[in-house]
């Protein structure tokens, strides 16, 4: 299949996501970046991760969406006291059948919104481990494969630090993009002061099914990437390992550990996830662009160093993208 053809299908294919973002505009007003990550995860089978202050519609945002696929939906609200079992299930015995049965919990849904995930302890947060990376979860000496479409949108408040669990690192690396949500403007913030003033809050409408997404995912895995832009991802991530060979020795003292293969990985899927969206058969370097913050903000470590002189991640991915060439 040629480009010309290949763009016509995806232009044909990528309607879907013109009625998902109509329902999303009902409810969601403004915030445009967020809802078109969380599109790109529900398109490239990647897990999204939200971080922002409390009230910026990430919950609600997560919620309609999950409302717009006839599919689903678990909220999990992490706390201290939240258990392995209280996530992924237990065994219960039966004094009926005088047997062991299996009693499924909330994480056996489509799409799982985990409500400031940084709430619990490590326990807690490696049971959903398993599920997000192997899409199966163990109970007991049962072993159940989830059903697909399988997504985990996790939030994560940045201002209280009491009661909370820094996420390991292992967890981290399985969100495929860490987004940061910003205030509205003003203009916007008054048509949220309107809308919460209705008589009745708009909701969105089921609108695809989840042999939709299904489909779609497969068509976003055809968009075509050249050899170029694949050069481009790497060396991206190359040189959040090896600042020096990219001209970039100031860097060297600032990052403990760079970008995994799973970065490169995650870029190109959330790049030709973001062609999608565009309506575009084919990857530019833009697409790159726009998905790389999120890609590779939780995948870069800082040293004491940086944070001494209040260096950030988006700082150093700011200066890779401006030393890298660009095809």
């Amino acid at each position: 299949m040629d480009i010309k053809q290949l763009n016509e299908r995806i232009q044909q294919e990528s309607r879907i996501v013109d009625q998902i973002a109509a329902e999303m505009d009902k409810v969601i007003v403004g915030q445009q970046d967020m809802i078109d990550k969380m599109m790109i995860g529900l398109l490239s089978n990647g897990h999204i991760l939200l971080e922002g202050v409390p009230g910026l519609a990430k919950t609600l945002a997560i919620k309609s969406l999950a409302n717009t696929i006839k599919a689903s939906f678990s909220r999990i609200q992490f706390t201290p006291d939240l258990l392995p079992a209280d996530l992924i299930g237990t065994m219960i015995y039966s004094q009926r059948t005088e047997e062991f049965l299996v009693r499924k919990g909330p994480v056996f849904a489509n799409l799982i919104l985990a409500d400031e995930i940084n709430r619990s302890p490590a326990k807690v947060q490696s049971a959903l481990l398993e599920a997000m990376q192997e899409r199966q979860v163990t109970i007991s000496d049962n072993t159940f494969a989830l059903e697909e479409p399988f997504l985990v949108l996790a939030t994560e408040n940045p201002l209280e630090q009491e009661g909370t669990y820094p996420l390991p690192e292992a967890q981290v690396d399985r969100f495929m993009l860490k987004v940061i949500i910003n205030y509205p403007d003003r203009g916007e913030e008054k048509l949220i002061l309107r809308q919460n003033m209705m008589q009745e809050f708009p909701v969105t409408q089921p609108v695809i099914d989840p042999a939709d997404i299904i489909k779609a995912r497969g068509v976003v895995r055809d968009v075509y990437m050249d050899e170029k832009i694949e050069d481009y991802i790497t060396h991206i991530v190359f040189a959040s390992r090896y600042p020096n060979q990219y001209k970039l020795p100031r860097l060297e003292p600032l990052i403990s550990y760079g970008g995994s293969p799973r970065a490169s990985i995650n870029m190109a899927l959330a790049a030709k996830a973001h062609a999608f969206l565009r309506h575009r058969g084919f990857v530019i370097p833009e697409d790159i662009r726009a998905v790389c913050h999120d890609v590779m903000r939780h995948r870069i470590g800082l040293t004491y160093e940086a944070e001494a002189e209040n260096i950030s991640t988006v700082d150093i991915i700011n200066d890779i993208l401006n030393h890298v060439e660009v095809p």
